[in-house]
């Protein structure tokens, strides 16, 4: 296992996935602070989120080692999100992803393209077998981004979470590596 915290993860085209630092608060307050954004997110991310919910995130993840929190970096601005929930137990070999990116940097393949390469970083440094997400069901463009990057639908969670008030399913999507 990677034990080395402050790991940068090069992508394609200027995109790189790397550990946050305190300069980049404002930036991620910026792109996070979309109701659009939220509406897709878990609810410990806050609505509206603040320079100093920036700050405090920066802060949490600052020590990690191995590094499973990421700042999505395009051209030395961070403007999304992305990191792996490890499993416990029976499950320590899995991992849950979940990414955000704000608003203005959709539809240009940067999601796509951040899920790829934590998805390679998760499977060979972290020697993970599996890595799963469940986006809510009126999500179709995180559909999009998790077929694009190779996961596989598996099925879906009827009435799995409440958010903004509204119950809603969750679409259970995995991408494995054969390795037994």
């Amino acid at each position: 296992m990677l034990r080395n915290g402050n790991v940068a993860l090069e992508c394609v085209n200027g995109l790189r996935l790397r550990a946050p630092s305190p300069s980049d608060a404002e930036a991620i307050a910026k792109h996070a602070n979309n109701r659009e954004v939220w509406l897709n997110l878990r609810d410990r991310i806050p609505h509206p989120y603040s320079v100093g919910d920036a700050q405090g995130f920066i802060d949490l993840v600052k020590d990690q080692s191995p590094r499973l929190q990421f700042g999505i970096d395009v051209d030395g601005e961070v403007v999304g999100g992305i990191g792996l929930v490890p499993g416990g137990d029976i499950e320590s070999r899995t991992a849950e992803v979940g990414y955000w990116l704000g608003p203005e940097y959709w539809g240009r393949g940067i999601a796509t393209a951040a899920l790829e390469r934590i998805c390679r970083y998760g499977f060979e440094e972290l020697g993970l077998l599996r890595i799963f997400a469940t986006p809510i069901a009126w999500n179709p463009a995180s559909f999009r981004v998790l077929e694009k990057a190779g996961f596989q639908r598996e099925g879906i969670m009827r009435n799995a979470c409440v958010k903004d008030g509204k119950v809603a399913d969750m679409i259970l999507y995995a991408k494995i590596v054969d390795r037994l």
